[in-house]
């Protein structure tokens, strides 16, 4: 939430207004494509909704204001597939409940916000009783409390810095719900696995025929007063005479644009009467992929805005798909933590591995660019967590239309792996999504960390400083040494004692434990299959697959 946050104010910064209805779209958009994590994009949900209701005003009384939080809330929830109460939704929904009965009875907006606030602590401090997690390990939900702060920093705006301190909430602290990238899941033939062939390395370069890569915004707002009505659907016919890989995002203010042309020129003019070009960026095409083939690798940089997209509809003298030998029948993103963890994505045929794990969640701007980088007709996202779902969600959603995408919804590195493995290429998009979603259904995964601090879950006593085992998303295990930690837990996922288990070797494991474990896996279940890779994942010694 924080670099959500942050990615929001920045844009405000550079676009300030005095109107509350400019300044909320503005924030809206950089919360938009900040957005991390499951909170993050619900926050960017809440502020997206807030803005619609608020762009029309200058300013805001306190049953607008009010009005302008419902929208939000309304927002978010349709953003949710399945919403949870108990979280930042719960402390959201009541919060704007509240401001729109307390706006009946007084129009005094700092009063209004000084209800919100202690409405939303109220419900915060609630979520224990909603969410059982939440009770069992004595904290609050984190992306409420996140939120909290959020309109502990309205209030004192408002009040020019004076308002009461909030003692920070436990939230988060030490809730070791399994919502990290963690274990790894192979198959016994993996060494020997091939990665498919890059789809750069079938295109000709003298065959790139529009060669500029072509991205700017058009600030409607400077330039001159006098600027033609901008239709959008003109626009991209406009472009797509001597161009393809078309994406415009237009509001009244801004316009992004980009396209692949071989007339850059006639493009420019053609934008300047909008309004005034900014943040140009052109790039020769057939340059970059000389440099490419020379250095073997297999996609591009992604770029700062957009990058090779599939294009749309044109006339004949212009076609807007290319042939088939230029674009790649399907591409991957997965999201990873650990240089090891990354290999193993790359030697599956993973085009763009993002670096992920529970300090630090791709935004939903880190997906559209990682989409856009690939030349694919077909691209599937593996997130990896539970955490960053929504983002890579919120990313196909704002390039629907424009590129075809699927998210798989892996929560962890070994339901992500397995379902890279079990892609076919040859088979259909139906066919492939299908059997991804059954391979991460049967994979278990595990992890072991430390715990933060003292607490009581499932009548598990765990003391700071030991070694915890999380099975899936459960906490099953903890000792005070890290390879009882580990047998504790491998003991609950090995059921039937004939699977298939990997062991992924984190920053903090040692070959000693490793060694050890290996060892104890073949005198216990001699039926099992093991393996170990290097994983270098942070925070986690050891994660863990087993797979029936």
């Amino acid at each position: 939430m924080n670099l959500t946050m942050t990615a929001g104010v920045a844009e405000l910064k550079s676009k300030f207004s005095e109107s509350i209805g400019h300044s909320a779209g503005v924030l809206s958009k950089g919360l938009l494509m900040g957005a991390r994590g499951n909170s993050g994009v619900i926050l960017s949900q809440l502020f997206r909704g807030f803005s619609r209701y608020a762009a029309p005003y200058a300013e805001l009384n306190s049953h607008q204001f009010a009005a302008a939080l419902q929208t939000g809330v309304e927002a978010a929830y349709k953003a949710v597939v399945k919403p949870v109460e108990g979280t930042i939704l719960t402390v959201a929904k009541e919060a704007a409940k509240h401001a729109v009965y307390f706006s009946r009875r007084s129009g005094d907006i700092v009063e209004l916000m000084e209800q919100v606030l202690a409405k939303a602590k109220e419900t915060l401090s609630q979520t224990p009783e909603m969410l059982p997690v939440l009770k069992q390990v004595g904290v609050v939900d984190s992306g409420g409390q996140g939120l909290v702060y959020i309109y502990e920093g309205f209030l004192r705006s408002l009040k020019n810095g004076v308002v009461e301190e909030t003692a920070p909430a436990a939230a988060g602290q030490a809730v070791m719900q399994s919502t990290a990238a963690a274990g790894v899941v192979t198959h016994p033939d993996l060494a020997v696995v091939q990665q498919p062939s890059s789809a750069q390395s079938k295109i000709s370069t003298e065959d790139i025929e529009f060669l500029y890569d072509m991205e700017f915004f058009i600030n409607r707002q400077l330039g001159g007063a006098q600027h033609a009505e901008f239709d959008e659907d003109k626009f991209r016919k406009a472009l797509a005479v001597n161009g393809d890989s078309i994406i415009v995002i237009a509001d009244d203010e801004t316009i992004k644009v980009h396209v692949h042309s071989k007339a850059p020129g006639e493009v420019l003019n053609l934008a300047l009467l909008y309004g005034e070009i900014t943040q140009i960026h052109i790039l020769n095409m057939r340059e970059q992929h000389r440099d490419l083939l020379t250095t073997g690798m297999d996609i591009a940089p992604m770029p700062e805005l957009f990058a090779d997209i599939p294009a749309e509809e044109k006339t004949p003298e212009a076609p807007a798909v290319p042939p088939a030998d230029e674009l790649a029948p399907y591409g991957f993103i997965a999201v990873s933590s650990g240089e090891g963890i990354s290999s193993i994505f790359k030697s599956l045929g993973v085009d763009v591995v993002l670096a992920g794990g529970q300090t630090m969640n791709p935004s939903t701007e880190d997906f559209v660019n990682a989409i856009s980088s690939i030349s694919a007709q077909q691209i599937f996202i593996l997130p990896n967590n539970s955490n960053i779902v929504l983002a890579a969600q919120q990313a196909r959603e704002l390039l629907e239309g424009e590129r075809n995408v699927t998210v798989i919804p892996s929560k962890t590195i070994p339901q992500g792996i397995a379902a890279a493995f079990e892609f076919q290429e040859d088979e259909s998009v139906e066919t492939n999504t299908e059997n991804m979603l059954e391979a991460v259904s049967r994979i278990q995964s595990g992890q072991v960390t430390y715990a933060v601090r003292d607490t009581n879950i499932d009548e598990l006593q765990i003391k700071a400083g030991e070694y915890i085992g999380i099975q899936n998303s459960k906490i099953v295990a903890a000792a005070a040494d890290l390879q009882t930690a580990c047998q504790e837990l491998l003991g609950k996922m090995l059921e039937s004692g004939d699977e298939i288990v990997t062991l992924l070797t984190g920053e903090d494991a040692t070959e000693e434990v490793t060694t050890g474990l290996t060892t104890w896996l073949e005198e216990n279940y001699p039926n099992a299959e093991v393996e170990v890779h290097y994983g270098g994942q942070p925070i986690y010694a050891y994660l863990f697959s087993v797979e029936a």
